[in-house]
């Protein structure tokens, strides 16, 4: 890895460096929060934003369609915050992502539903959801970069899983909210208000992540390139375009993969349990509660091996692991899910090779337009994979049955191995 990656070669954090990871981490949990506590509440939300008579799994699938429809919208976030971030600095749009999210997100818990204005209803929920994603397209990829160039070389996977980490945090705050509610709640209570609160409070752990962000200073790296006038002077796309397709395409696979892993095994598995194999909410939730923890541990762990091993290894390690723990969950379910709990937290914490993700695209693309490179592969591929996941396995379930989610993780978890021989392949050949 080159040493423009990081402002220093020493392989020790310091104090700066730990402070600026624990900021980033922690507004990246609040940010995503926002942006997934929504698929939590999939359920009331398509009973209460179309009409009474829909069936419930067309329902249930129009409302997976606006949850995607936060997805499809991720590249334009993503690309223009990514533009002004290798032109202007890391910094201000890291600041600006997590504002624009903060706003749609505090509107979703004050929309009138369906029964009060109509079709009007999932229009404004589908206008609100865009914006969500908007957001989080200039936000993730952002974070990853930041916190990459604040630390030294050696210290890169550790730095980008733990900003991974953090959102995974974001997923369990939602899945605590989600099954706090949903304990506390009678149904008729969560439909009436209760599915409010989330939103509600998501908005103002927005704000508080804008705030929170003040704190943190510009990357070492920026700062220098900016002294030494190293700034791309034309887009940084069409550079990243013209002389970095390779690791465009690695970037895009590898996210098919965090893809797939995330939306479904951790996002989407809490309604399919409830839905496919008649868990009880409370159950289903407290294995997300379980699953999600376990994530979060997961990437600390996948990326601290990235560090000691390589991330090629790593995700080989990783992907191996992803498809025989997203079988055993699911066949477990089928088989009467008499250890549900326990296999979700097994598969919560393979799904933390996404930590390695992020290390293998900062690597892949020079600074001068790796916000540019790394926020277009990454949202164009999650817009694409990430936005269709959730109406496709809802498909998939009805058509091909209840083991349909466990063939697609596995899929990708292939595809996952595949770019890590690769990519040890390219490894041997140049030790050569």
């Amino acid at each position: 890895m080159s040493a423009a990656l990081a402002g220093t070669t020493d392989h020790r954090l310091g104090r700066s460096d730990l402070r600026t990871l624990a900021l980033a981490a922690l507004g990246g949990a609040l940010e995503f929060y926002d942006f997934v506590v929504f698929v939590f509440f999939a359920i009331p939300l398509s009973k209460l934003f179309f009409p009474a008579d829909s069936a419930t799994w067309l329902a249930q699938l129009k409302v997976y369609g606006i949850f995607a429809a936060g997805y499809l919208a991720r590249p334009l976030g993503g690309i223009v915050m990514a533009h002004y971030g290798d032109k202007l600095g890391r910094k201000r749009m890291f600041t600006l992502s997590v504002f624009l999210m903060a706003v749609p997100t505090l509107g979703i818990g004050l929309l009138p539903v369906y029964a009060q204005i109509g079709m009007l209803a999932p229009l404004l929920l589908l206008l609100l959801r865009v914006v969500q994603g908007i957001a989080v397209g200039g936000e993730v990829p952002g974070a990853w970069v930041f916190v990459a160039e604040h630390v030294p070389p050696r210290r890169v996977g550790f730095a980008c899983a733990s900003l991974t980490s953090g959102l995974t945090v974001g997923i369990l705050i939602g899945s605590l909210v989600a099954a706090g509610l949903n304990r506390s709640l009678s149904p008729q209570a969560l439909l009436d208000y209760g599915w409010r609160l989330p939103f509600l409070i998501g908005g103002v752990f927005g704000f508080l992540a804008v705030w929170l962000r003040r704190w943190l200073s510009e990357t070492p790296v920026f700062e220098a390139m900016h002294a030494r006038r190293e700034l791309v002077a034309g887009l940084p796309l069409a550079q990243v375009a013209a002389r970095h397709r390779p690791a465009v395409l690695l970037s895009m696979l590898v996210t098919w993969m965090l893809t797939a892993a995330i939306v479904v095994l951790i996002l989407m598995t809490p309604s399919l349990v409830q839905s496919t194999f008649g868990v009880a909410p409370a159950r289903a939730f407290l294995g997300n509660n379980v699953a999600s923890f376990a994530l979060a541990v997961g990437c600390l762990f996948y990326g601290g091996l990235s560090d000691r091993i390589g991330p090629a290894r790593a995700l080989l390690f990783g992907a191996v692991g992803l498809l025989a723990a997203g079988y055993a969950l699911y066949m477990d379910l089928a088989a009467g899910g008499a250890h549900f709990v326990a296999l979700y937290a097994l598969a919560g914490l393979a799904v933390g090779v996404v930590g390695v993700v992020p290390v293998l695209m900062v690597q892949a693309f020079p600074p001068a337009v790796r916000f540019s490179g790394l926020s277009a592969s990454y949202n164009v591929a999650y817009a694409v994979f990430g936005g269709l996941t959730p109406p496709l396995i809802g498909l998939l379930v009805k058509r091909f049955g209840a083991l349909a989610p466990a063939h697609y993780v596995a899929a990708t978890a292939v595809l996952g191995m595949s770019v890590a021989l690769v990519l040890l392949r390219r490894q041997q050949e140049r030790s050569l």
